[in-house]
């Protein structure tokens, strides 16, 4: 079993190199629910997002329903700003998600919660295929691509999905040890639940 890093989540600590995140649907609020399984098709997370009905926090919780973490917007209603990533068993803030607003490109960056120093930058491919995910009358169909790149600026991998009412996210990244895996199958559900709602 391999030595728990930094950036992991307790009870998560992801070490394999593709995961699937998927919108399964809506819960009777009409809240999209996700889930989040690895290769074998073990489930590793769910949620429901339910932030823009001015709740702040959302968690995260196991197959077994115990929670993991919790994501916390920095402002309510908050599109363009920082979310705070928080393991609930240890309380420690781990990353801050933050987007730049963008018709034609949507740039997430993780980043250490402490000092504010670059993981992980998640850009979305082109401005076509962007605006036309939020323009176009069927464009939250048109399936996502996002490139993965390291502090350095390094291509370490995708998340990308296919054409669909509900979003399936498959996450392909080159090296487990260069990036904080936890943090970024995380943030697959907070891109998706963010721009969607």
């Amino acid at each position: 079993m391999r030595a728990p890093r930094r950036y992991d989540i307790t009870g998560l600590g992801l070490s394999g190199t593709q995961y699937t995140v998927e919108q399964t649907g809506t819960d009777k609020n009409f809240r999209p629910e996700y889930e989040a399984r690895d290769v074998t098709g073990d489930t590793i997370f769910r949620c429901t997002y339910n932030m823009y009905e001015g709740t702040d926090s959302f968690p995260f919780v196991d197959a077994d329903g115990t929670e993991l973490f919790t994501v916390t917007a920095g402002g309510a209603w908050d599109i363009a700003g920082d979310y705070l990533l928080t393991d609930s068993r240890t309380g420690a803030d781990l990353v801050v998600l933050d987007n730049d607003v963008s018709l034609f490109q949507d740039t997430w960056r993780i980043r250490d919660a402490e000092d504010g120093s670059l993981l992980t930058e998640i850009d979305s491919r082109g401005a076509l295929f962007t605006v036309g995910r939020k323009l176009l009358p069927a464009g939250q169909w048109i399936g996502h691509e996002f490139e993965l790149s390291d502090a350095e600026g390094n291509s370490i991998g995708t998340i990308e999905s296919g054409f669909g009412a509900f979003d399936r996210y498959e996450i392909a990244i080159s090296d487990a040890s260069l990036v904080p895996v936890d943090p970024i199958v995380a943030a697959a559900v907070v891109i998706d639940a963010i721009q969607e709602n």
